[in-house]
């Protein structure tokens, strides 16, 4: 027996991991000096791990199992006997349509979550350009009434208060729009107020605005809530409750009438 031969069949069983003490020995210390059964032992590992993934998969090539089965078959020494029994496909695939649910699942939630993500931050955008919008609305309101050819322009002065408070509104009857501007103000006393009052040519004053000044004592009214097409001779000021009054508390701090 030539020395490929003796260790031919001891290769199947060295393959499977079955093959122990001096066949196994000898076996390895063959394998050191012949390239040609290594060579061999590396197709049969091939064949058995093509052999392993055929029971997850599609069919094994034909020449696997050729190599494979008669290798196992024709092993004389009885020291392990390996009996492959073919297992049915059907038993072995039938988990394979959950696998694809449960993975159709995953998907169908990480779009939706994507989804509810994108809609969230649609609206977000949304809301941002609305307030953009609307603060765009309100300078523009600012720059007409400021620019109107038609407005009322009316200087508040103070006498005898250095330095000298005073007060600028500008009020455009048609829109009703009223922007007024102060500086120089003194602090008003703890809960209370500056409040702006629009003396119509006729009936009782409307107020126009509550307003505290700064450090500097500058303070602004911009648009506060007038019906459009009333017709002012003038605007006052006067100190009031912080939350404002109906009608107005002497002294009256600031007037003015129209230019």
């Amino acid at each position: 027996m030539s020395g490929h031969e003796q260790f031919a069949e001891d290769l199947a069983l060295y393959a499977l991991g079955t093959l122990s003490g001096e066949d196994r020995s000898a076996l390895e210390k063959h394998l050191e000096t012949c390239v040609s059964c290594r060579q061999e032992l590396e197709h049969l590992r091939g064949d058995m791990a093509l052999l392993a993934l055929s029971t997850a998969g599609p069919k094994p090539p034909q020449r696997a199992r050729e190599r494979f089965l008669p290798a196992i078959a024709d092993e004389p020494r009885g020291k392990s006997s390996i009996t492959v029994t073919p297992q049915p496909k059907k038993a072995r695939w039938v988990f394979v349509p959950w696998v694809a649910a449960a993975f159709m699942t995953v998907v169908a939630f990480w779009f939706w979550r994507q989804a509810d993500r994108l809609s969230l931050r649609v609206a977000d955008l949304q809301r941002q350009a609305a307030q953009q919008q609307a603060q765009l609305e309100r300078a523009r309101e600012v720059v007409q009434t400021l620019t109107a050819t038609d407005a009322m322009r009316v200087t508040l002065v103070a006498a005898n208060t250095p330095p000298q408070p005073q007060g600028k509104a500008i009020y455009v009857r048609d829109q009703g729009s009223l922007i007024f501007l102060a500086n120089n103000l003194p602090q008003v006393p703890s809960q209370k107020a500056y409040e702006l009052w629009l003396i119509p040519v006729s009936g009782a004053p409307i107020p126009a605005g509550v307003f505290k000044p700064d450090a500097q004592g500058s303070a602004t009214v911009v648009n506060p809530p007038l019906p459009p097409g009333l017709q002012a001779k003038s605007f006052a000021i006067t100190i009031e409750p912080e939350a404002g009054s109906a009608t107005p508390t002497p002294p009256i701090v600031m007037t003015g009438a129209g230019e």
